[in-house]
């Protein structure tokens, strides 16, 4: 006889996959449960057995998240989803199927034998303001007024000077970004760009590639870091699943 789950107990949900993908995958979950696959019709859920439904964004939880999506890299057709999401039970999964199968069938039809790499260029430089200093005379001149013999500037004055430094940098950041993007455009089936996260972060890219094209789409990073001085630091990551192109609100 079955065990009956208690309340508390349920499925969580790592990935939407397409047609026949494994049953049992030789992975280990959240809490250390198998992971498997729900299959209804032409999409599957990744999935494992869940203990507790109060599943807290802990280290651990979110490591053993990432783990399976990052082991799932080299499986055709999958759409990674949210940490954090469960239903109750199978037959719920199977409903979530049902409820979402155009959308969900769209997407992997969309992303089949796609993944995502990340650039990242930084301005590689010991202070970002002294830089721009030195490489915009507008702003070079701005500064040497305000600081001219000794003298301190008003509170007016410095947000005046941050508001001009701050409009030179997102301008080098768009202007950095076209070069960049032309450069990748011919390897890339859609560039995704993410907001800079620091001060010194000269763009963020999630590049949509065809699998076999992830050596060609070292070189034309090489490529495209050949029109920068050494002031700039280019560093690219990948292959992962194409979290930044999954464009799907699932109906639980």
């Amino acid at each position: 006889m079955a065990e009956k789950k208690t309340n508390n107990e349920g499925i969580y949900l790592y990935a939407v996959a397409l047609d026949s993908q494994k049953q049992n995958y030789d992975l280990e979950g959240i809490e250390n449960k198998p992971v498997y696959s729900i299959t209804n019709g032409r999409i599957s859920a990744v999935v494992s057995d869940l203990i507790n439904k109060k599943i807290r964004p802990e280290r651990r939880n979110i490591a053993a998240h990432q783990n399976v999506l990052k082991s799932l890299t080299n499986e055709c057709g999958l759409l990674p989803v949210a940490f954090g999401t469960f239903v109750n039970n199978k037959e719920d999964i199977k409903k979530l199927l049902t409820r979402n199968h155009n959308s969900f069938l769209n997407q992997l039809i969309k992303l089949a034998g796609k993944v995502e790499m990340g650039l990242r260029v930084d301005w590689d430089v010991p202070n970002i303001f002294e830089y721009f200093v030195n490489t915009h005379s507008d702003l070079r001149i701005v500064r040497d007024q305000m600081f001219f013999n000794n003298r301190e500037p008003s509170q007016d004055e410095k947000i005046e000077i941050g508001r001009i430094f701050n409009n030179l940098v997102n301008e080098d950041r768009k202007n950095h970004i076209d070069i960049v993007e032309e450069v990748l455009n011919p390897i890339c089936d859609e560039i995704k760009i993410n907001p800079p996260r620091n001060e010194k972060d000269v763009m963020r890219l999630a590049c949509l590639i065809d699998k076999e094209n992830i050596t060609e789409f070292e070189n034309y990073v090489f490529k495209a870091a050949s029109n920068f001085d050494n002031n700039f630091a280019f560093d690219y990551s990948g292959p992962w699943l194409p979290y930044n192109f999954v464009d799907i609100k699932i109906e639980i």
